[in-house]
């Protein structure tokens, strides 16, 4: 029970993490391009990936991995709005905002996860 509670408070953070990022970053950006989750989850992305790397170089423990992974991370990450943003740009047939959106949230994320883990394992 306190391994799921713990994770229920590393969740709220993580949203509220989320929140507070999202709404600086959309203050001053006001395009088609989703700008706030992009980056949002180019973070989490690096972030799991050094999460990854340091739980693999046995750097933090495997529950400490996961609170982070699971919990913050889980909260902090928003996969499923940039994916509802596409459907969103699609419908307003911005094809080609959504199309790079696509490419980018796909290709920089996974860019971002190999550049965290290599960064954890740098003086390894």
């Amino acid at each position: 029970m306190g391994a799921f509670l713990l994770v229920c408070i590393c969740g709220g953070l993580g949203a509220v993490a989320r929140f507070v990022l999202n709404t600086s970053i959309q203050r001053w950006w006001n395009r088609a391009y989703p700008l706030s989750t992009f980056i949002i989850n180019i973070i989490a992305a690096m972030l799991a990936g050094m999460a990854a790397g340091a739980y693999f170089y046995q750097t933090v423990s495997y529950s400490t991995y996961l609170l982070f992974v699971a919990g913050f991370l889980g909260g902090f990450s928003t996969f499923s709005t940039a994916i509802n943003e596409m459907v969103s740009l699609t419908r307003t047939r911005q094809f080609t905002v959504a199309a790079f959106y696509f490419l980018t949230t796909l290709v920089v994320p996974f860019l971002a996860v190999i550049l965290g883990w290599w960064l954890v394992s740098f003086g390894h």
